[in-house]
């Protein structure tokens, strides 16, 4: 860049927040020296920092046209990452390294634009470079410290956690992910900390991670009780913060049975059989059966991804901010299975590991889009983990799912989540009704009683020949970003099996709900 004091004032009012002078002093640089990137650039920041994404990335491509520098390459893989654009994102971050930032920023930048992908373990490098520049930010070197986590350095997140949290005390964020790394234990565990900073916090979702923080290691530790005391009022909070109602869910429920039981207008889908859908509710296993079919020598695991959830709006065009909502699903019936297939693709293959015949997509709540998986991808092999319903209602209330989402809003409630069992049961049956043959229900306590067994099951249904490698899927290194990344670098266990006895009481209420509902809990 240039020394016009403009471009420095225009900087210094975007990092203060000030986007209506940043795009003010940014504009008259587009005015007057049009044939310079500066303006243009600034202005595309501007425009992103406003909400307005597609406004600000032509801009900034502009600049990055006139100049590819470093900087300008980073924050425009950002701006393509935020526009869904996943593999220009990735192709310029990549860019963007190989060039050799200078700055901090522009490192880190890239290294969430990896991360974003799924590419944890490519993020590594920038992110340890942003530190290196800038061991202070605490942004940074939290980047960093979740990289190592999801990479399985455990030791390494571990400590950068620390360093972070010595000097800023009171960042719940790395509390809740210090508490999650690992089992704690009697004589290593962080409770009498949390505590302390809890009782100094009064921001809400502050409060709601690091009491989900206390809850996990007081769990850990045997301390039931408590833990449930702390996990009952986080989730009351948060829930009264939401203003959730279950009935939003269950339109969405409606829409798809009604939608799905009349006939849709016919068309051949996308023959591809690269995509293997693992879906359910969460926290019943699909960590774990991504784990193993990513064992196998012809498949990879391309994460959660977000690509039929976005093909399907993209074909619903409804006006409504939300991904997935029931005019949403209404409006997408109509659309050409063939360009839906290809919509997902585009969106996925960027996601696609090279050289695996297959990928692995592990977004549970495509278990709202069997119904267009069937139809847009009819030779992908769909599998859906079942589980307990009563541990699946008290796993899915005792882990802190991404707060902005409302795949999960339903999870702060012990009745909400029951009742939301209930219609993804019921919306299972309707799928094999309506697409017999086409998914396989895995039952996560069949696959702990009969490890092998079940993985060859898996596996032809998924039409991949035996490998011993799936038995072994905790020797798998590829990165794990869930929360059961703990869990899935062990040998197949029954730990989690019947854990809601632990809290039989307060779960009563759940249990005669099913038995009304005739939903076998034992």
């Amino acid at each position: 860049m240039s020394h016009d004091p403009r471009i420095a004032a225009a900087e210094a009012a975007l990092e203060r927040g000030d986007i209506v002078k940043a795009a003010t002093l940014a504009s008259a640089l587009c005015d007057q020296r049009p044939h310079l990137p500066d303006g243009w650039y600034l202005l595309g920041l501007a425009e992103a920092a406003a909400g307005r994404v597609s406004r600000g990335l032509p801009l900034v491509q502009r600049a990055v046209a006139q100049a590819p520098t470093p900087r300008r390459l980073a924050q425009y893989a950002r701006l393509l990452s935020l526009g869904r654009r996943d593999g220009e994102a990735g192709r310029t971050a990549r860019e963007a390294l190989a060039l050799g930032p200078e700055d901090a920023l522009s490192f880190d930048t890239i290294g969430c634009v990896l991360a974003r992908l799924g590419d944890h373990e490519g993020s590594i490098t920038p992110f340890k470079a942003a530190v290196k520049r800038e061991p202070g930010d605490i942004g940074f070197r939290y980047n960093l410290a979740a990289a190592c986590g999801f990479t399985g350095r455990i030791a390494e997140a571990r400590d950068h956690y620390e360093i972070l949290l010595t000097r800023e005390p009171r960042y719940a964020r790395a509390h809740y992910a210090l508490a999650i790394l690992e089992r704690q234990t009697a004589g290593s565990n962080h409770i009498d900390r949390l505590r302390a900073v809890l009782a100094s916090t009064n921001d809400p979702l502050d409060m709601l991670r690091l009491r989900y923080a206390l809850a996990k290691e007081l769990e850990d530790l045997g301390c039931h009780d408590d833990a449930y005391a702390h996990l009952a009022n986080a989730n009351a909070a948060r829930k009264r913060d939401l203003g959730y109602d279950f009935a939003s869910d269950a339109a969405l429920f409606d829409a798809l049975e009604t939608g799905f039981a009349a006939d849709v207008p016919p068309g051949e889908g996308l023959d591809t059989r690269a995509p293997i859908f693992v879906v359910g509710m969460p926290r019943t296993g699909t960590t774990l059966v991504d784990r193993i079919l990513s064992s196998h020598p012809d498949v990879a695991s391309a994460g959660e991804l977000q690509a039929m959830p976005l093909a399907v709006k993209e074909a619903a065009a409804t006006p409504s901010r939300v991904v997935v909502d029931a005019a949403t699903i209404a409006a997408s019936l109509t659309a050409d299975p063939r360009v839906l297939g290809e919509r997902y693709m585009a969106r996925a293959t960027p996601h696609w590991p090279a050289g695996s015949l297959h990928f692995v997509d592990k977004l549970p709540a495509n278990m709202l889009y069997v119904g267009h998986i069937a139809r847009a991808l009819p030779n992908a092999r769909i599998v859906c983990l079942r589980r307990n319903p009563m541990d699946t209602v008290w796993s899915n209330f005792k882990n802190l799912f991404a707060p902005g989402s409302p795949y999960y809003f339903y999870s702060n409630d012990l009745m909400d989540i029951a009742q939301y069992y209930a219609r993804f049961d019921r919306l299972v049956a309707f799928w094999q009704s309506r697409f017999p043959g086409r998914i396989l229900e895995l039952g996560y306590e069949a696959l702990v009683a009969d490890q092998e067994g079940e993985t060859r099951r898996l596996l032809d249904h998924c039409g991949l020949g035996w490998d011993a490698a799936t038995l072994a899927f905790h020797a798998n290194t590829a990165a794990v970003a869930t929360p059961s990344a703990a869990q899935v670098r062990r040998p197949i266990n029954a730990d989690a099996i019947g854990r809601w006895r632990v809290h039989a009481e307060a779960l009563e209420p759940v249990r005669r709900f099913f038995e009304a509902n005739g939903i076998v809990v034992d």
